[in-house]
């Protein structure tokens, strides 16, 4: 029993840090049609911004967190202004050419400046053991899942009762007939690329906390996909099911039968889904007419 329920709690912050890097790759998706293949690399530029912030320039913790936000932001609208407007028209391939070249590209950035060791950085939660039924387990841990949980019911509440978040889900549901209703569509895709990069740089903060500020952040990152592909690529809800599914199967498969197994599974699970349910489970299934 302690051993499930820490495995549990593991498995829900690690799941609680994937949905949130999976919901920016669905903002994206949702808004523009584009599948970014560098949300792993934000995840890396997020944890090692925070970092350089914290560590390097000797910020108080909020004033470095803030700083990281607004480099997020600026880094997002950025991106869509100089490297994705452009491609407007183009074909799919191309900017998905042009997302694995951005993400190569960011990657390389992060190692000339910070190299390719993991950097020290002193732990930004608690990590004060706790007894939880009868187990202990480590704060951060805890406050992860909560503070996933805090963040993606904001970003629930902004697409539901904002007038921004509503003119985003006007955008992903239809774009012409958005356009019709006055709203900027530019502004929107400049808005879901900014958002996207904040929610990975929270899930990169969090992640380098609980684990190590270095590159493997980026693997982690890539684990967006089997979530995404498990929820739905256009679904927000299936971000966080997906997450949570993706997290606890890795660590129950990691903890009772095999942690190398646990490596490959989360992409077994995307084959599967892949095969009974192309559209995720929360997916919007597309019939095209011919």
């Amino acid at each position: 029993m302690n051993q499930f329920l820490n495995l549990t709690i593991y498995g829900l912050s690690e799941g609680a840090i994937l949905a949130l890097a999976a919901l920016g790759f669905v903002l994206i998706y949702k808004s523009t049609s584009v599948i970014n293949f560098a949300q792993g690399e934000f995840l890396l530029i997020g944890g090692y911004t925070v970092y350089a912030a914290f560590v390097v320039f000797k910020l108080p913790l909020v004033l470095a967190v803030v700083v990281g936000l607004v480099f997020a932001v600026v880094m997002g609208l950025l991106i869509e202004r100089f490297v994705l407007r452009p491609l407007v028209g183009e074909s799919a391939i191309s900017v998905i050419m042009v997302t694995i070249g951005l993400a190569a590209f960011l990657r390389a950035v992060v190692q000339m400046i910070f190299g390719t060791r993991p950097v020290s950085q002193p732990a930004l939660l608690p990590r004060t053991p706790v007894e939880v039924l009868g187990t202990t387990i480590p704060l951060n841990r805890i406050l992860v899942i909560a503070i996933a949980g805090v963040v993606l019911t904001a970003f629930t509440l902004f697409f539901r009762r904002s007038r921004h978040g509503i003119a985003m889900r006007a955008v992903a549901d239809d774009q012409q007939a958005a356009l019709t209703m006055g709203i900027s569509v530019r502004k929107i895709f400049a808005m879901a690329w900014a958002l996207a990069a904040v929610s990975a740089l929270v899930a990169g903060v969090l992640l380098g906390d609980i684990t190590s500020v270095s590159g493997n952040l980026v693997s982690f990152g890539l684990l967006v996909f089997p979530v995404v592909i498990l929820g739905g690529l256009d679904s927000v809800p299936g971000t966080i099911v997906g997450g949570l599914v993706i997290g606890l199967t890795a660590q129950y498969v990691s903890g009772y039968w095999d942690p190398g197994l646990a490596q490959i599974v989360p992409y077994l699970v995307l084959i599967a889904i892949l095969m009974v349910r192309p559209y995720g489970i929360f997916g919007e299934t597309r019939i095209e007419r011919v």
